[in-house]
């Protein structure tokens, strides 16, 4: 991690069926009530609705519309703030901070980080693939969190690499996991692959936002393999309903 500055019916069919018929053609027996529909067509949502629907960036953010501060201290954003404005707060099942982006482009060496790309590059990430290797910031979409510290410790909070956490910005939502830490007093950053999905620049020196990002990091909720992008989005989505009451 380096620190810089910028930077989700049924209707009835009877009447139609008699509708087709015409007058003229009605049986004698058509003032017979017609039996019900069976319960098992006419009970759950309808196909589409909104139990169905991906869970929205503003079911999400309803539910950290206050703060019930957990971290013994706030965080600031960059290296040069000399302002702590960002605290870690908490709720049943998750925690959460709302803060700017920097990217993080650690990790495997590929064509978009690298020591010519980002002259803070390191060659390894503080969390690993199931094979033991640096995680691949330009493919996996991850979130780095402060490295356990007088402020906060993200171990105590039920966290740990491939933790699961939905990221919200200008309503998208995206879900990563918990891939890397930083220094032990500043919060914000996500890889070069979770900015991609957010629209945000991903470029490890120009690029991020300087405000805007709600991180919620869903407790107990780890994925394995920890790269495994597929697995994170289902556990993300499935976590994410129950957070919201679905």
């Amino acid at each position: 991690m380096r620190t810089r500055t910028f930077a989700l019916t049924a209707a009835t069919s009877a009447a139609c069926g008699a509708a087709l018929l015409g007058p003229a053609a009605l049986p004698a027996t058509a003032g017979v009530p017609v039996p019900e529909t069976p319960p098992d067509t006419r009970v759950g949502p309808a196909p589409g609705g909104l139990a169905d629907a991906p869970v929205t960036a503003e079911e999400l953010l309803a539910e950290v519309r206050s703060c019930r501060q957990v971290s013994r201290g706030k965080y600031r954003t960059d290296a040069n703030r000399s302002k702590a404005t960002v605290p870690v707060c908490s709720t049943t099942d998750a925690v959460f901070w709302k803060a700017d982006m920097d990217i993080d482009c650690d990790g495997r060496k590929t064509k978009a980080c690298n020591t010519g790309t980002d002259p803070y590059f390191q060659p390894q990430t503080a969390f690993q693939t199931s094979r033991g290797k640096p995680l691949d910031s330009a493919a996996l979409p991850y979130v780095v969190v402060p490295a356990p510290g007088r402020i906060w410790d993200y171990r105590k909070s039920g966290l740990t690499g491939g933790s699961v956490v939905a990221v919200i910005y200008r309503g998208q939502v995206r879900y990563a996991v918990i891939g890397d830490t930083g220094p032990a007093g500043i919060i914000g950053e996500g890889s070069y692959a979770l900015a991609e999905e957010l629209s945000i620049d991903p470029h490890p020196t120009r690029g991020g936002t300087a405000s805007g990002v709600t991180y919620i990091a869903f407790k107990d909720s780890r994925v394995s393999p920890l790269e495994s992008r597929a697995g994170a989005e289902r556990r993300g989505e499935t976590l994410a309903r129950e957070f919201v009451g679905r």
